[in-house]
């Protein structure tokens, strides 16, 4: 099967990457481009390449891995310490402002499914886009870098069981959290067989011989476990999202120190999501965004700043817990950094429309609030961030 439209995605792919290089002043992250030109290519603008079947699958797949390594980067560690307690703070206030979010949405006439689901997103924030900005300004080892980090960590586990949870197939939420029990035990069950199969120097030897080369095979067994665990979520009624995100936590607990022990594996899985699935996915959101309905609707474009505005509520208000460690400008740029999001408001726009939640106005809108966030929030955060870092605040 040949696919007109991924070759067109694959070489928007490229030229980003050539762009950000050329220009490394350039504000604007990687995916944020790659939706922007998804959005130019597709009906928003100049409707020329349609989303095909091969496309789609591919995309698919993208998603999954950026669920996968938002779950592989998450050290579970680093979060029970009593220096993130503020960041665990932040989440329980998120988590007491999500329903507000909730009534605030059906008081102005959305669905309560829809509502509620998009509360669910709002927990999220983007450490993929965060991450390398903090390490980027030299923010990722200072205090404000850290704690935002935890907290944009918690915040992604929030929204990730919430969704599962609230909006899987399965007829209940108790259904369903029993679902996630059982899925949670079958994960801790895989991590300790694998654990366990790892201690043995032949089965090591084996997988040491194919890590290279033609054989590959550590990365094979992480794509596995993303397909696996995916179809597992699937099966039982939860949403495949869960599966991918719980398949990069479990990759990373049965290899607890990836950096030291194989520094490799990390590259190879930046290259196969970063080179190939991740910038397909944004590009394709952006072809399947049609913003025409949110345009051309007063209505729904008075609910864009609506939407902003509860983000930086449900997610930046979090940082008000770190002020008794912080100076207040710390804790605004954490604020800001904790509200940036737009892959997870990406994949509740899919599944909102998928499930018949949302209709494509309200996911065009929720779409478009991802991209101002990130075109906005992180600039003005680093801006803050970095006076403080040269005041030498630690």
């Amino acid at each position: 099967m040949t696919s007109t439209g991924l070759v067109i995605v694959l070489a928007v792919a490229a030229g980003v990457s050539l762009v950000r290089g050329l220009l490394p002043r350039l504000p604007l992250p990687g995916p944020l481009l790659e939706l922007l030109c998804g959005l130019m290519l597709g009906p928003t603008v100049f409707g020329l390449v349609p989303v095909d079947p091969l496309l789609s699958a591919v995309s698919v797949l993208g998603m999954s891995f950026v669920l996968f390594l938002a779950g592989y980067e998450l050290d579970v560690r680093g979060l029970v310490g009593p220096g993130e307690r503020p960041a665990r703070t932040g989440l329980v206030i998120s988590l007491v402002l999500a329903p507000i979010a909730t009534g605030v949405l059906w008081l102005i006439g959305w669905d309560l499914r829809a509502a509620g689901l998009v509360a669910c997103a709002l927990l999220a924030t983007s450490v993929g886009l965060v991450g390398p900005l903090l390490r980027d300004s030299g923010l990722a080892t200072h205090r404000v870098g850290r704690l935002t980090l935890a907290g944009a960590a918690l915040g992604e586990i929030a929204a990730i069981v919430a969704i599962s949870v609230g909006f899987g197939a399965a007829r209940t939420p108790l259904a369903s959290l029993a679902l996630l029990g059982v899925i949670l035990a079958l994960g801790a069950l895989t991590a300790w067989v694998f654990a366990f199969v790892a201690r043995s120097p032949r089965i090591r030897a084996a997988v040491l011989a194919q890590a290279d080369g033609g054989g590959q095979a550590r990365v094979r067994l992480a794509v596995l476990a993303v397909a696996g665990f995916a179809l597992l979520a699937s099966t039982l009624g939860l949403e495949a999202v869960l599966g991918a995100f719980l398949a990069g936590g479990l990759a990373r607990l049965v290899d607890p120190d990836p950096e030291t022990t194989h520094p490799g594996f990390l590259i190879k899985l930046d290259a196969l999501g970063f080179g190939l699935l991740i910038p397909v996915f944004f590009v394709t959101s952006g072809l399947r965004l049609d913003l025409r309905p949110v345009l051309a609707d007063p209505r729904a474009v008075l609910v864009v700043p609506v939407l902003l505005i509860l983000l930086l509520a449900v997610r930046g208000t979090a940082a008000l817990a770190y002020r008794p460690v912080l100076p207040a400008r710390d804790v605004l740029t954490a604020g800001l950094l904790l509200a940036t999001s737009l892959p997870f408001l990406l994949v509740a726009a899919e599944i909102g429309e998928s499930s018949q939640f949302l209709d494509h106005a309200q996911a065009g809108a929720l779409a478009l609030t991802g991209v101002l966030s990130v075109v906005v929030l992180p600039t003005v955060a680093v801006g803050l961030g970095r006076r403080s870092f040269a005041a030498g605040v630690p």
